[in-house]
């Protein structure tokens, strides 16, 4: 049985407080890339209550995928974008969905990007995660960043943490580790870098970063 949108709100502010549960309610998030760190990103932040999730990527599910992203064995070949939604909707039936099944390029970056409050990058691409970032800093002033950086192989899961390299930026990884030389990618240290990034999220719309200094780490 599906609980009632009160019953749902007030399960979150018992956990959460209801003034944080609000400003997540209200918020818009875009997911950039919905992979290992994307989908992960996409499940904790609607865990939280966050109103409205842009999910953006155009490939499929495969059967490599499934050791790290939140998808069934089910849904091998389905668009990343449809079985991520089909997912959330069981677990947070009350958050809006917007699928975006395509790449982002330099054409599209902005306006896929400019209705949402903090862009998530979870891309694997090198240039690809250069150019969205460039994108966002320099021509969407009122939007803040939440990027990805190092979380392959298996080192220290301590050695990943949060960094804030300006006022709308913020980096989360081990800012070293690179999955072509570390030659994988560990389901449970992606998962701890999709943490600090749905956190990194949380901590913005509840202005905790406001009273703390313009750089800071966890």
């Amino acid at each position: 049985m599906i609980p009632s949108y009160r019953e749902w709100k007030e399960a979150l502010e018992m956990r959460q407080g209801r003034e944080d549960t609000a400003r997540f309610a209200e918020a818009t998030v875009a997911i950039c890339g919905l992979g290992g760190l994307g989908s992960m990103i996409a499940v904790l932040l609607a865990r939280a209550g966050v109103g409205r999730l842009l999910l953006i990527d155009f490939d499929r599910v495969e059967l490599t995928n499934l050791h790290r992203q939140q998808y069934k064995a089910s849904q091998c070949g389905r668009f990343k974008t449809e079985a991520l939604c089909e997912n959330i909707r069981e677990i947070a039936p009350y958050t809006e969905l917007i699928p975006r099944t395509v790449r982002i390029t330099p054409s599209n970056v902005l306006t896929l990007l400019r209705e949402s409050q903090i862009v998530c990058e979870a891309l694997d691409n090198p240039n690809a995660k250069a150019m969205l970032a460039e994108r966002v800093l320099v021509e969407l002033p009122d939007v803040y960043l939440v990027a990805s950086s190092g979380m392959a192989g298996m080192g220290e899961a301590d050695a990943i943490h949060t960094r804030r390299l300006s006022d709308r930026f913020w980096l989360c990884g081990d800012g070293e580790s690179d999955v072509a030389e570390e030659g994988s990618l560990v389901a449970s240290r992606v998962a701890v870098c999709a943490a600090h990034q749905a956190h990194a999220v949380l901590r913005i719309l509840t202005r905790r970063f406001e009273t703390e200094g313009k750089k800071e780490e966890t």
